[in-house]
């Protein structure tokens, strides 16, 4: 069984805490590691970056705050799913270690 991260983005995608969390997804895709990563409120708007994109395209599954989303004017998306933080609460539970990055 595959070892499972969740990680937590709550900043905007300028800032250095994106590419910090992209690093650490790529690294443990690469480790055949499950990644679950959640945008919520200013870093709901990482879900328009193209590096997040293509994460998704091998591996990462994408959840986004259904209401940071809302207040971003951002648009439901095929690559992502959207919800509330139940969402965010369940990852925790099933997986075996939580990175948030505020």
């Amino acid at each position: 069984m595959n070892k499972k991260l969740c990680i937590m983005l709550s900043t905007a995608p300028d800032n250095k805490n994106l590419d910090t969390a992209l690093g650490i997804i790529y690294a443990a895709i690469k480790s055949n590691i499950s990644v679950y990563l959640y945008l919520v409120d200013e870093g709901a708007a990482c879900i328009n970056d193209n590096r997040v994109i293509e994460l998704s395209k091998i591996g990462l599954r994408l959840y986004v705050c259904a209401y940071g989303a809302q207040k971003k004017r951002i648009e439901p998306s095929d690559i992502a799913s959207f919800g509330g933080l139940s969402n965010l609460s369940e990852l925790i539970k099933v997986c075996d270690r939580f990175i948030p990055f505020g």
